[in-house]
């Protein structure tokens, strides 16, 4: 495991838990957007957390944390992802993984094997844009499409989201995307903010009311659709 950040106590990264959360580094996507652009670029290979270091400091906080968000980049690249993973299962935490789903082999074997208790995915844009906002152009959208409908038609607790970007997302992106995930029961809105650490320059967030309309819109499919990052 190549871990560049850990947050050692979090409110609001895992639903319903207090939990800690782990940052991998590394990443086969290029989103301009992206916020955590010092674990896809410039992987700092000096400011590292060990497995050992993790895995002892939640020993120490059993009984006080619930849950552990694994975090990226892309933490599905980690060659030993799911022997990480089953030592904190064995430590009795619940495990909620951050993935932009193109590892669907990965993702079902370690949702089958009771390994992840909740998967957040995260959709670039409407299929016709994906390639371009996601910053690679020979990008296999058949992977996410399997992600995305193991996830629709399987037992695991999940969200989808979309990181909204002015420069890239429409009102009729947000349309053709629940149209796409339809019969997903919670899709999140995230407004795009600039954490100074991104991939893209020139990139701005959308109006509240832009963001109303698009889950005004997204509600017609999806039941349960929210906004996040406006105060």
């Amino acid at each position: 495991m190549v871990i560049n950040g850990f947050q050692k106590l979090t409110l609001l990264d895992y639903p319903g838990r207090v939990a800690c959360t782990i940052f991998t580094a590394g990443c086969n996507m290029r989103c301009p957007f992206c916020h955590n652009a010092s674990l896809v670029t410039h992987i700092d290979s000096d400011n590292t957390f060990s497995t050992e270091e993790i895995l002892d400091y939640l020993k120490k906080r059993q009984g006080i944390l619930e849950g552990v968000c694994i975090t990226g980049g892309e933490p599905l690249l980690q060659p030993d992802i799911k022997e990480f993973i089953t030592e904190i299962k064995n430590l009795g935490y619940s495990v909620k993984l951050d993935t932009n789903g193109t590892f669907p082999e990965k993702l079902k074997e370690l949702v089958n094997e009771g390994l992840v208790d909740y998967v957040a995915m995260d959709i670039k844009n409407s299929k016709s844009k994906y390639k371009e906002t996601a910053g690679i152009n020979n990008l296999d959208l058949s992977k996410i499409e399997e992600s995305v409908d193991f996830l629709i038609n399987g037992n695991i607790d999940f969200e989808f989201r979309t990181t909204i970007v002015n420069e890239f997302h429409t009102v009729e992106d947000i349309q053709d995307i629940v149209v796409w995930i339809r019969g997903a029961h919670k899709y999140f809105l995230q407004n795009f903010v600039d954490s100074g650490d991104l991939i893209g320059e020139c990139l701005t967030p959308a109006t509240l009311d832009t963001l109303k309309e698009m889950r005004e819109k997204a509600t017609e499919i999806v039941p349960d659709v929210q906004i996040r990052g406006v105060s």
